[in-house]
């Protein structure tokens, strides 16, 4: 029996893509950014869990299986008696998907049924995707966020920007997440999706306005990844890496950046970074949102010395 709690709670939606094949076939996959970034952080040897809720059929069965296999603490996720989340993939290029989620069992969570004592544990609070979009969820985990903040917590936020996400009622949930936040993890899609309205440099200096403490991870697919913290910028190259599937790939990197904050705390910046970075690279060789191991991230760090951090 489970006795300790975990270092790293993800809250958040887990749900179920169904991927158009063809005409007339579609596949299913268990996913969810944020289930992905629990399961990244379980994978690589930290305490991690995921607290959400998912349906009572054969697709939370999975979700429970996979979370299981990941080694997730499965006392924070629980089956409730609804529709399962489901997320409706039409064409991954261009992105073409809907959402069927009425009543769905991700709104279900209450954080009044987690473990008494769980989050004074819990080091590091992971929020952000489409639970934060999806009310009542969304008033529930900024609730959470907030508490955790006032204890002290480390917070994360990965806004992960969706269709729901261009109502201008969003834009308040943005700023006062960004606020709480110590990480932001964006990538160069979701600040043009947030803030249609800006170009890049804006839209970052919109969220440094509103998190000027903050450090902000952007990503940019095979162009690598940024670190913005006050008046240090950092560079990480994208990772030599053979694609097979850009699907997780930023939940892997956000996933591997917590895990190295809790796995090695006296790391630089730069290397918590370099780490991410590999994290995310191992994540787009697989096809799906793989959770690299810790021994495939350190082997792909060793074999590409030539990608190091610059300034």
């Amino acid at each position: 029996m489970t006795t300790t709690f975990p270092r790293l709670i993800v809250f958040g939606e887990a749900l179920t893509d169904f991927i158009r094949d063809d005409a007339q076939h579609w596949h299913s996959i268990a996913g969810g950014s944020c289930w992905n970034v629990a399961r990244v952080g379980a994978r690589l040897g930290v305490p991690t869990a995921f607290a959400g809720t998912v349906s009572r059929d054969i697709f939370g069965d999975e979700l429970m299986r996979k979370s299981a296999d990941a080694g997730l603490d499965l006392r924070f996720i629980r089956q409730v008696d609804r529709a399962p989340l489901l997320a409706m993939v039409v064409s991954k290029q261009p992105p073409h998907y809907f959402f069927i989620g009425e009543n769905s069992a991700d709104l279900a969570f209450d954080p009044a049924d987690l473990p008494p004592g769980a989050l004074d544990a819990a080091e590091i609070v992971h929020v952000g995707s489409l639970g934060v979009v999806r009310e009542p969820l969304a008033a529930r985990l900024i609730e959470v966020a907030q508490a955790a903040r006032t204890a002290g917590k480390r917070i994360s936020f990965d806004p992960n920007f969706r269709a729901p996400m261009a109502a201008p009622s969003y834009r308040d949930t943005l700023r006062r997440l960004a606020g709480l936040a110590d990480w932001i993890k964006v990538s160069d899609e979701d600040l043009r999706g947030l803030f249609p309205e800006l170009d890049e440099a804006a839209a970052l200096a919109q969220l440094r306005t509103w998190a000027p403490d903050a450090t902000m991870l952007v990503t940019r697919g095979a162009s690598g990844m940024q670190l913005l913290h006050r008046d240090t910028v950092l560079f990480q190259p994208a990772f030599p890496t053979e694609v097979a599937d850009t699907v997780g790939c930023g939940d892997a990197s956000i996933g591997g950046w917590l895990a190295s904050q809790l796995a090695r705390p006296d790391a630089s910046a730069a290397e918590h970074l370099r780490y991410a970075a590999a994290c995310a690279a191992v994540a787009c060789a697989h096809a799906g949102a793989y959770a690299p191991t810790a021994a495939e991230v350190i082997d792909m760090i060793d074999r590409t010395a030539d990608t190091a951090v610059s300034q």
